[in-house]
C-alpha cells in the first residue's frame, strides 16, 4: 500500500469555530482521517501540510513512526514543536485510522487494547469572561450534573488585559487584581455550594496571569478542594511554574501549551504538575499522545488529554484512552457533540458522562463531505477571531 495524496479541509459548523481535517488516502482506496484543528491560524497549519506532502506521498502508510520522524527531523533547526507538531498530528492520526481499517480493528486494539470499557468525561461551564452572570453559571452548572456529568471545569477570572489601557490580549500578561480574585472566589464558592462537596471542579487560567497575582488567586480558591488549577501562568518558564507550585496548595494541571515527550520531562522530573493534559492535535497525534501518557505513568502522574477542537480529535483521543492505564478523564464540551455530527458520520456514543466504543474499525468516524463543503470557510477566515 503507498500514499498517494493528502487533502485538508477548514469548516466551521460552529460560529467562530474553525476546524481543520486531514484525509491521507490510498492506492488501495483506504483512506485516513486526521485533525489538527487550533485555536489560532489554521492556514498556517493547512500551509505546513502541503509543505510536507512530497515526503509523505509514496510511502507506506504502515510505517507510521518513520513518517513521524520524517518530518519532525526535517524540521528540528528551526523546531518540530508547535506548528510542526500539529502538522504531525494530523498525519498521524490519519495513518493509525488507515492501519485500524487495513485491519479490521479500533485504534485501541492496535495500542494494546482495552483497560476500561468506557471512557469519564469532564466538560465545561461558562467561564466569567463570557458575560454570564454567576446564577446564570450555577444553572447550567446544575443541568450539567443533572445530565449525568461527574466533573466540571471552569474560568473564573475575569479579562485584566480589557483594563490595561492599550495593551491587550496576548500582549501582556495580565495581573489579577483583588477584586477579580474576589470574584472569582465567589464564583466558584457559589458552584460549590450548589455542586456538592463530593463533586469534581477544576479550574483553568489559561496561562494568563503573572506569578504572584496567581499565587494570590490559588490561596484564595484553596478552600473550594479544587481537582486542579489549570495553566496558572504562561507555559514558557518552568521556573515561573516552580515558583507557583513552591508557594500554593493546589493541585496543578498543564500540557495543552506543551508539544512533543520533550517539552514534559522536566515538568515530570522537578513535580511540577499532578496532571498532565497534551492535545492529540497539536503535540504530535495519537503516537506522541501514547508516548507522553507512558512517561507520566512512571511518574505515577495521571493523564487527563486537552479537549482538541474538533470530532476527529475527541474520537481519536478516545481511542488512546481507552488503551491507557494512568487516564484521569478525557475532556469535552458536551455542547457541541450535536455539532459534530452535522459534519461525521457518527461518534463513540456518550451518556451518563462518558464514551463508550462503537468497536468500529480504526478511529471510527468519516467525514460527511457535503457538509463538510457547506460549512467550508476560505483559507484566510480558517481562525477564530477570539480566545
Amino acid at each position: 500500500m503507498q500514499i498517494t495524496d493528502i487533502k485538508t479541509y477548514i469548516t466551521m459548523p460552529i460560529e467562530n469555530l474553525p476546524w481543520l481535517f486531514v484525509e491521507v488516502h490510498t492506492d488501495e482506496g483506504i483512506t485516513g482521517l486526521g485533525e489538527c484543528s487550533w485555536y489560532g491560524n489554521n492556514t498556517l497549519i493547512q500551509q505546513g501540510i502541503e509543505s510536507v506532502k512530497p515526503w509523505v506521498i509514496g510511502q507506506d502508510p504502515a510505517n507510521i513512526e518513520e513518517i513521524w520522524q520524517l518530518i519532525y527531523r526535517r524540521h528540528l533547526r528551526i523546531g518540530g514543536r508547535g506548528p510542526i507538531s500539529a502538522v504531525i498530528s494530523g498525519i498521524d492520526i490519519a495513518l493509525w485510522d488507515i492501519k485500524g481499517k487495513a485491519l479490521g480493528v479500533p485504534v485501541y486494539q492496535l495500542l494494546g487494547g482495552p483497560v476500561r470499557d468506557h471512557v469519564p468525561l469532564y466538560t465545561h461551564v461558562h467561564d466569567a469572561r463570557q458575560a454570564a452572570t454567576i446564577e446564570e453559571n450555577v444553572a447550567m452548572a446544575r443541568q450539567t450534573k443533572a445530565d449525568g456529568y461527574r466533573a466540571i471545569k471552569t474560568d473564573p477570572f475575569l479579562s485584566m488585559a480589557t483594563q490595561s489601557g492599550p495593551f491587550r490580549g496576548a500582549s501582556l500578561v495580565e495581573k489579577l487584581t483583588p477584586s477579580a480574585i474576589n470574584y472569582a472566589a465567589e464564583w466558584v464558592g457559589a458552584l460549590r455550594s450548589e455542586l456538592g462537596d463530593d463533586y469534581e471542579l477544576m479550574v483553568d487560567a489559561h496561562a494568563r496571569f503573572d506569578v504572584a497575582s496567581a499565587i494570590a488567586a490559588a490561596r484564595e480558591l484553596e478552600p473550594f478542594k479544587l481537582i486542579w488549577f489549570e495553566e496558572p501562568v504562561p507555559q514558557e518558564s518552568y521556573d515561573a511554574l516552580k515558583e507557583f507550585r513552591e508557594n500554593s496548595n493546589v493541585a496543578i494541571s498543564v500540557g495543552e501549551s506543551l508539544f512533543t515527550r520533550y517539552d514534559f520531562v522536566p515538568i515530570l522530573q522537578d513535580r511540577l504538575a499532578d496532571f498532565v493534559m497534551p492535545d492529540i492535535a497539536w503535540t504530535g497525534g495519537i503516537s506522541e499522545l501514547r508516548r507522553i501518557a507512558a512517561l507520566a505513568e512512571a511518574y505515577y502522574v495521571p493523564f487527563t488529554p486537552h479537549d482538541a477542537l474538533g470530532p476527529v480529535a475527541i474520537a481519536s483521543t478516545f481511542q488512546v484512552c481507552m488503551a491507557t492505564p494512568n487516564l484521569y478523564r478525557q475532556e469535552c464540551i458536551h455542547a457541541w457533540f450535536d455539532d459534530f455530527l452535522k459534519i461525521v458520520t457518527t461518534m463513540p456514543e456518550y451518556r451518563d458522562g462518558a464514551l463508550w466504543p462503537l468497536d468500529k474499525a480504526g478511529i471510527g468516524i468519516e467525514l460527511i463531505h457535503e457538509e463538510v463543503e457547506r460549512y467550508a470557510v476560505p483559507s484566510s477566515q480558517g481562525r477564530m477571531t477570539t480566545y
